[in-house]
């Protein structure tokens, strides 16, 4: 019995100890501090270069993050492979053709690869995606 006691004894005693590394709270005379934890830096695209590629800023997805999104000249083109486009070949919305089945799509219209859609390579459908 006395072995269980001091071994509870210093598992408390231990827990009360500081961790290494952790800071030590201010002293009460202390004012707290004002600094602000600042949010981490999101990338915001260069407009110029995003032009020089032939795109514009625009903001996509359901944060709305500002993204260069490149504007491709055969958009709308059917396709049975990604390989014929300057984009990837998909049907858009979220449809009923299943993984594997035989398929034709269109080429995206631009760069921008958010929404729902199924890919289609060497005249496959692959899954439908929804990227948000």
């Amino acid at each position: 019995m006395k072995r269980l006691l001091l071994a509870a004894s210093l598992l408390l005693a231990t827990a009360c100890t500081p961790m290494p590394g952790a800071q030590a709270p201010a002293a009460p005379d202390q004012a707290p501090s004002t600094e602000t934890a600042q949010a981490p830096v999101t990338q915001t695209p260069d407009a110029s270069a995003c032009a020089a590629r032939g795109g514009e800023i625009r903001r996509v997805g359901r944060m709305q993050s500002e993204q260069c999104v490149i504007l491709y000249s055969d958009g709308g083109k059917t396709c049975t492979d990604g390989d014929e486009c300057q984009g990837d070949c998909r049907v858009e919305g979220n449809t009923s053709i299943k993984d594997r089945d035989n398929a034709a799509g269109v080429c995206t219209a631009d760069s921008n690869r958010f929404g729902c859609f199924t890919t289609i390579e060497d005249g496959k459908a692959g899954a439908t995606l929804c990227v948000d």
